[in-house]
């Protein structure tokens, strides 16, 4: 595991949380969103991070009105493979 640290004036640090346990949490999820917002991070990475099962992550993310990674593409691909599996032309 990486340790990363991050420095910040006593005022500043404060707006991430009151102690450095809140802080930390406060911007790994941050920066959670973000990477997921951009893609580069993945449902399931987001979960890891967090410490949080499947559920627990689509509704952290919906609390946090992100929404899901989720592309007509994805969509066409996911209707292919349950036509495949019910055995549908």
């Amino acid at each position: 595991m990486v340790e990363i640290t991050i420095k910040l004036s006593d005022q500043l640090a404060t707006t991430f949380g009151a102690t450095p346990e809140a802080r930390s949490q406060r911007l790994k999820e941050d920066a959670a969103i973000e990477e997921y917002r951009a893609g580069r991070l993945s449902q399931r990475q987001v979960g890891e991070m967090l410490g949080l099962d499947y559920w627990q992550t689509e509704r952290f993310l919906a609390e946090r009105n992100v929404p899901l990674n989720y592309s007509p593409d994805d969509l066409e691909a996911d209707r292919a493979t349950l036509n495949e599996v019910l055995n549908r032309p």
